[in-house]
């Protein structure tokens, strides 16, 4: 076994996004993947068709107890989730051997965060933003270049691929209204360890969330209990 992996406490603690917190930590610090906040996020659409896509969680904030995550309004995600807004997550570090599963309610991040983030990003990825209409179709792939080279050309940017340096390009590229972040309120918590022998170690935490004016929620009291695995 991993010498990160341990089972979870007894008695379980009473915030289990604190533990998901640590444990990205964890993760980064092990350099198990490239992308150790990695996660699957599930949607589905208003007919109930799933779909399933990988995004990066951004932040975690077990109080009052959301994670994050950036994409564009308009992609088939944003879509699904304006028209059902829950979702379900799942974050794996199959090398500690521990996994995460949230469900829960979405709201859009204020704006004021997205665009703090957006700024934060390199200047190719802001004009990839701009450029892309995620998830739509289109002719070809030199025709998305020339998109992105006629966007690059808009805001006074070298093209991303151009030989220059990216730490040498200074641009105001301000956020486009169709992209910004979520934030997706836990009302349940999974949380797994591989056991020995298959015996593994699953609890599972479970809170009411009550609606509140401007896309927040007031959120009750975890219960947790252990799960057979």
């Amino acid at each position: 076994m991993h010498e990160h992996c341990e089972l979870l406490p007894d008695p379980l603690p009473p915030e289990p996004l604190e533990v998901v917190a640590r444990w990205l930590d964890e993760a980064w610090a092990a350099r198990v993947q490239p992308n150790a906040n990695s996660m699957v996020l599930a949607t589905s659409r208003r007919d109930g068709r799933p779909s399933a896509r990988v995004v990066l969680c951004k932040e975690i904030a077990p109080k009052p107890g959301y994670v994050v995550f950036y994409t564009n309004y308009l992609s088939s995600k944003g879509r699904q989730l304006q028209d059902n807004p829950r979702a379900a997550a799942v974050m794996h570090w199959d090398a500690l051997h521990r996994q995460v599963r949230i469900e829960g309610e979405i709201v859009p991040a204020p704006a004021s965060d997205s665009d703090a983030y957006f700024a934060s990003r390199p200047w190719q990825s802001r004009v990839g933003a701009w450029a892309s209409e995620q998830s739509e179709p289109i002719a070809s792939r030199a025709a998305l270049l020339e998109a992105v080279s006629g966007v690059a050309k808009r805001f006074g940017v070298p093209a991303p691929g151009s030989p220059v340096a990216a730490d040498s390009v200074r641009a105001n590229i301000p956020r486009p209204p169709h992209w910004g972040g979520y934030r997706l309120w836990a009302d349940a918590v999974e949380l797994w360890v591989q056991g020995e022998a298959r015996v593994h170690d699953r609890a599972l935490w479970r809170r009411s969330l009550t609606p509140l004016p401007g896309g927040s929620f007031r959120p009750g009291t975890w219960s947790a209990t252990r799960l057979q695995p």
